[in-house]
């Protein structure tokens, strides 16, 4: 019996590591600037959505649902402006509740999605506003 408690301590400290290992390095990130207009002809045009599952809505934790999601203390309530390349989001910015621009962290997967990775581009992906989740 203690072999499989201290097993299964074992496994949740390394998992615990592994985790804090992906995503150490991020920190609470100062106000950032919108993105900018590319020189055309460019695929890379910003443009503004709010077109992500949050957390309250129920479709955001079944993992069969394999849709961009957001993390963050504004929902999507307030402005959103991403890049996107064949229709797979690259990088995102929201702003705060001042209208101030900040870089969201994208995940390396689309937590708690298990599907759609194979999609071009890895498919949708998970964002979260800089320092709402500690360690993100």
């Amino acid at each position: 019996m203690r072999s499989s408690v201290r097993n299964f301590v074992g496994v949740c400290a390394a998992a615990a590591f592994t985790v804090t290992a992906m995503l150490g390095g991020a920190g609470v990130a100062a106000a950032d600037e919108w993105p900018p207009i590319p020189e055309y002809p460019s695929p890379m045009v910003p443009f503004e959505t709010d077109n992500f599952l949050t957390p309250e809505q129920p479709a955001f934790w079944n993992p069969l649902v394999a849709e961009d999601r957001l993390t963050s203390p504004f929902g999507t309530a307030t402005r959103i402006v991403c890049t996107a390349f064949h229709g797979v989001m690259v990088d995102c910015w929201q702003a705060d509740e001042r209208g101030e621009p900040h870089k969201l962290v994208r995940l390396p997967f689309n937590f708690p999605s298990v599907t759609g990775s194979s999609m071009p581009g890895g498919g949708p992906a998970h964002f979260v506003y800089p320092g709402y989740i500690p360690g993100i």
